[in-house]
């Protein structure tokens, strides 16, 4: 196994996570700084014949998979910076260890899924995969049919060009908008690139999780059901 996908699998981080923690130098195995190719060793019971250590730690077992959402209120970072005091980590538990699925901006709020399964991670990370986000979006003034269209069919700003999506009105000034990219504020782009501003975007489901009653900075646990559905509706 990848040394990556097992530190995944630790509960670390994500495979990306963990690839930092790799290209920092801050894991060892056997006594030497890791790479990004060493292998991992395993029983036939899936333990681990080698010494992993992160920052002098020892890393001895897989932590028991855990799963939760957040409504992520406006002003909240979700850089795990221990120095911030606006940072996500200050909210997060201390056992287990939790990990946002991707990023919601300072300025956005909703649905952020917190998680130490890496490879769960790595399947809603990765863009070809392509998993649903939906987000409800408030702009500064009204707009027209047209842009509905234009956000559907896809916009260009600087060198990017986001791919076609749903896009529904949901009033004269706010509209739903369902994506499978992730690009860095690229709801926010899009609308400055057709001549609009948001001004409230809150993400209201990640595939088949919703927020339903979740108050703004409140956190649960999935249920069992909410897991499995959500793990049968990403595996590829």
């Amino acid at each position: 196994m990848r040394l990556a996908k097992y530190l995944a699998q630790c509960g670390i981080g994500s495979r990306r996570e963990a690839c930092r923690l790799i290209e920092a130098g801050r894991i060892t195995l056997n006594g030497h700084i890791a790479r990004h190719t060493d292998p991992i060793h395993l029983d036939e019971s899936l333990n681990c014949l080698d010494s992993i250590e992160l920052d002098g730690a020892p890393i001895t077992q897989t932590e028991t998979l855990a799963y939760w959402i957040l409504n992520k209120a406006v002003g909240t970072d979700c850089r795990l910076l221990e120095q911030d005091e606006t940072s996500l980590v200050h909210l997060l538990p201390k056992a287990p260890r939790l990990y946002p699925v991707g990023r919601l901006d300072k300025d956005s709020r909703g649905l952020l899924l917190l998680t130490n399964d890496g490879e769960l991670t790595h399947k809603l990370m990765h863009p070809s995969f392509a998993h649903s986000k939906t987000y409800h979006v408030h702009l500064n003034r009204p707009f027209t049919d047209e842009f509905v269209e234009q956000m559907a069919s896809g916009v260009r700003y600087k060198d990017v060009q986001t791919l076609p999506c749903q896009v529904r009105r949901l009033s004269s000034d706010s509209f739903e908008i369902v994506l499978t990219q992730g690009l860095n504020r690229q709801i926010r782009r899009m609308a400055i690139a057709l001549g609009y501003k948001v001004i409230d975007l809150q993400r209201v489901a990640l595939m088949t999780l919703t927020l339903e009653s979740l108050a703004e900075g409140a956190m649960r646990p999935l249920t069992p059901q909410e897991v499995a559905v959500l793990k049968a509706t990403v595996t590829i």
